[in-house]
């Protein structure tokens, strides 16, 4: 994919500074650290030294699953843990180990309809597990103004829900974040060149299902990337009110096939989960 326009990248990297929220949960199957962590203990109350400790039961001399953010993965080794009642009690020393590249992510990439930020938070989480490799976050015509005045991208909660996913995943990548105030602006920073596959979901006015339409890639009616391909596939999800006429005719214009995925209205969440999996599946990355 093309390199992304400076106002887009700009959610990411200030995202990335905010990385010391740590918004781990106890399901972490990797620790993950910025490429300057790894040089640096641990402090005791770091959320990872709770969960090395207290979750892993993890001892000086045992190893711990660990990787390098957008980097390589491997295994760490505990070589300090300083006792209760020592300076720095909990503090928590290891070396690193590199063992492979990391899970790379898949080219699927996401547009969504800015959800209200309790989904969005769920959404990233999710589709960053399922290895999206960009999320592109977008103002719609029917979705609530006020949910893009929220803080939870400029604030690191959305970033920190997908290095939630990753670490979940066991994976060190993170999907790209980006925002876009309109449909129109997302699209237009996009690479939507003749062999990308595109997809919106419409559950309204589609030509075809989502499974149709799939089935139609499988047997080389329609273009879909391979399993070795890496030209994306772009899906465009809806906000909670769906898509309006003119919005519509712009996807379509674009080059967007509209599909469904059955008579019943779903979450933007649930629709973004579901559809992505179904993708990757289709296109042998779930094998």
């Amino acid at each position: 994919m093309r390199k992304q326009p400076e106002s887009a990248t700009r959610t990411r990297r200030c995202a990335l500074c905010l990385f010391a929220v740590h918004a781990y949960n106890q399901r972490m199957n990797i620790c993950l650290f910025t490429e300057e962590e790894m040089t640096k203990p641990l402090q005791k109350r770091d959320e990872r030294t709770e969960h090395i400790v207290k979750v892993l039961h993890k001892r000086v001399g045992d190893q711990f699953d660990a990787g390098i953010i957008g980097g390589r993965a491997g295994k760490a080794t505990i070589t300090q843990l300083v006792p209760k009642g020592e300076p720095n009690e909990g503090e928590l020393s290891f070396t690193f180990t590199p063992e492979s590249d990391g899970k790379p992510l898949y080219p699927l990439v996401l547009i969504i309809g800015f959800p209200r930020p309790i989904q969005l938070r769920r959404l990233l989480r999710d589709v960053a597990g399922l290895g999206v490799c960009a999320v592109h976050l977008s103002g719609t015509e029917l979705g609530e103004k006020s949910y893009l005045e929220s803080t939870v991208v400029e604030k690191g909660a959305a970033y920190s829900m997908l290095l939630d996913g990753t670490a979940q995943a066991a994976s060190t990548h993170v999907p790209a974040l980006f925002m876009h105030k309109t449909l129109t602006d997302c699209l237009d920073a996009l690479p939507l060149t003749e062999a990308t596959a595109l997809i919106t979901l419409d559950n309204v006015q589609a030509s075809c299902s989502l499974h149709a339409f799939l089935a139609k890639a499988r047997d080389g009616k329609v273009a879909i990337p391979s399993a070795s391909a890496e030209q994306p596939v772009i899906a465009a999800i809806g906000s909670e009110r769906g898509w309006t006429a003119r919005e519509r005719a712009l996807l379509e214009a674009r080059g967007f096939t509209r599909c469904s995925m059955g008579s019943r209205i779903l979450r933007t969440e649930s629709a973004a989960t579901v559809a992505s999996s179904l993708i990757l599946d289709a296109m042998g990355k779930l094998d």
